[in-house]
């Protein structure tokens, strides 16, 4: 997906740009960047890929040539970003998360005919945040610009721009992701996480509200464009995306995932359908606090029956072959045999994708002496690749785990049925389960329905993007 800060202050901002960034590094994988203004130098800028490096590292050696009381930072899963743009609107550094399905028919029918000319990436794509500016710069002001490419966009775009004169931040016209403002006596900030300005010392002042455009200086934050009634905040911020320590609309991540255990385990047991096992576990790392809500709701102890071995291989994607990176993958499952051998253990994941690694996960728990093994997923049944933002984001639906398995059960005809295949208390729903639980080799599978997770959430349910489950948006 990516994440993104930006800070502007009264004195260097740089080494705030830099923590804050890092401080994303959980939502991306493949570039980092940085951005500083200075008056007398200029924008200075750097991209590196932290495929295989992290962001920290990579970076170290550029601080002692940024200076600039203003900047803003990224963490790409996309494109190489900021990037620096000139146009009829000054000079600017831009930054942006979302996804854009139209590209090829925005660059077609707004600038194939006039002349206007794209980078074209390896892939052959058009890099998203230089197409977000290009049609921000049809525009007559950088607000009007904002609002005319959020329009166009079939999809999501929540844009940072650095300018000499501060920071416009806009959030996604539906609010699908978060952009809090910090302040101290310094200066203001703005960021995606919560937590991470606050380890900086900023206070938490404003957030943004679905399409909201707001200007940032040192002295503070004044709105340019009003926010919208309309929004879709993305759960997955809750059950996955999310640090622990993060708040999004007044909810923190921890506490969310503590509540939909609880209630996971609060339907199940008055179903009376909670197998008898000598442990809960979660999945590491996000499935944790939803199987320490589920423990403590159940009765039945917590453990760490295995544990994830990270100090080298902190993400198992990240060799760019899939045979290494199965590898890697097995490699960071340190068995605790003490707690696996001769044990029944039920595992809480954040959600189930495409199901592959958690074949391997189950597959390695037997093979270290488990009795057995049920699996429990903290969201509901994924039925839909992600439109606007990167989770479940595939070439087709039926590289997900569900909709594979339906197609296979029933062929299309079963296309036709997904909302039943996703309520476990139909005949369609325990056909699903039973023949995931013989694929994966589990004793037992149970999802989260999706009133429980939007009762753990606990905002207005109509303010949430449900769409990968439902498919409605």
């Amino acid at each position: 997906m990516g994440g993104f800060f930006g800070a502007i202050s009264r004195r260097d901002c740089v080494l705030d740009v830099f923590f804050g960034t890092d401080y994303h590094s959980h939502l991306g994988t493949r570039r980092g960047g940085m951005a500083i203004y200075d008056p007398a130098a200029g924008f200075q800028r750097q991209i590196h890929n932290i495929e295989n490096t992290p962001f920290r590292t990579k970076f170290e050696s550029d601080l002692t040539e940024f200076h600039g009381c203003s900047g803003i930072g990224c963490i790409s899963d996309t494109d190489p970003q900021p990037l620096l743009v000139r146009s009829h609107l000054g000079l600017y550094a831009i930054t942006t998360v979302g996804i854009i399905n139209n590209a090829d028919a925005l660059v077609e029918k707004y600038f194939s005919h006039h002349g206007h000319q794209f980078m074209a990436q390896s892939n052959g794509k058009v890099n998203e945040s230089e197409l977000i500016a290009a049609l921000i710069n049809q525009a007559d002001s950088l607000v009007d610009g904002i609002r005319h490419a959020q329009d166009l966009i079939d999809g999501s775009a929540t844009i940072l721009l650095l300018t000499p004169d501060g920071i416009i931040a806009a959030r996604d016209k539906l609010g699908r992701l978060p952009v809090l403002i910090g302040r101290n006596e310094d200066g203001c900030c703005v960021s995606f996480e919560s937590f991470a300005y606050q380890k900086l010392g900023y206070q938490t002042t404003y957030e943004l509200g679905p399409r909201e455009i707001v200007k940032i200086t040192a002295d503070g934050c004044e709105s340019l464009s009003p926010a919208g009634e309309q929004m879709r905040i993305c759960a997955f911020l809750w059950t996955y995306y999310g640090y622990p320590n993060s708040n999004y609309e007044g909810v923190n991540v921890e506490v969310m995932r503590y509540r939909n255990g609880e209630i996971m385990a609060r339907d199940e047991v008055a179903r009376g359908m909670l197998p008898k096992v000598d442990y809960v576990a979660g999945v590491p790392d996000s499935g944790v606090p939803h199987a320490i809500g589920f423990a403590n709701r159940s009765g039945k102890p917590f453990a760490r029956p295995f544990v994830k071995y990270t100090p080298t291989w902190p993400r198992s994607f990240m060799p760019t072959s899939q045979d290494v990176r199965n590898q890697v993958a097995k490699m960071k499952q340190i068995p605790v045999p003490e707690l696996i051998e001769g044990k029944k253990l039920l595992f809480v994941d954040d959600s189930i994708v495409r199901g592959t690694q958690l074949r391997e996960t189950v597959e390695f728990l037997y093979a270290s002496g488990a009795a057995e093994v049920h699996m429990r997923s903290a969201c509901p049944p994924i039925m839909y690749g992600c439109k606007y933002l990167n989770f479940s984001r595939s070439n087709s639906d039926m590289d997900l785990l569900s909709r594979r398995t339906i197609q296979e059960l029933e062929g299309d005809e079963g296309q036709q049925h997904l909302e039943e295949y996703a309520d476990a208390s139909t005949e369609r729903g325990q056909c699903l389960l039973k023949t995931i639980c013989r694929q994966l080799g589990f004793d037992s599978l149970g999802y989260q329905s999706l009133e429980g997770l939007l009762e753990a959430i606990g905002i207005d349910r109509e303010k949430i993007c449900t769409y990968c489950w439902t498919g409605r948006e």
